[in-house]
């Protein structure tokens, strides 16, 4: 069964192997990823959720550390 992670995995690969074949930066790539995220974010979700959900992921950056809602 095809998962959105499979789904988010597959485009994000081949924006970035592109990118890369064009001599773009995949950093600047990445941005505008992010950027069309949010887009989609604002379709349904707050300004105050998105920035929950951004807050959270910047936050959780670490993969040495668990998620803060984590229990040791």
């Amino acid at each position: 069964m095809t998962t959105a992670r499979d789904i988010a995995t597959k485009h994000m690969d081949a924006a970035l192997a592109e990118a890369k074949a064009a001599n773009v930066s995949t950093e600047t790539v990445a941005r505008v990823l992010l950027e069309k995220v949010v887009h989609v974010y604002k379709e349904t979700r707050s300004e105050d959720d998105i920035a929950s959900e951004l807050t959270s992921t910047a936050e959780n950056l670490s993969q040495d550390e668990d998620y803060m809602f984590m229990r040791p």
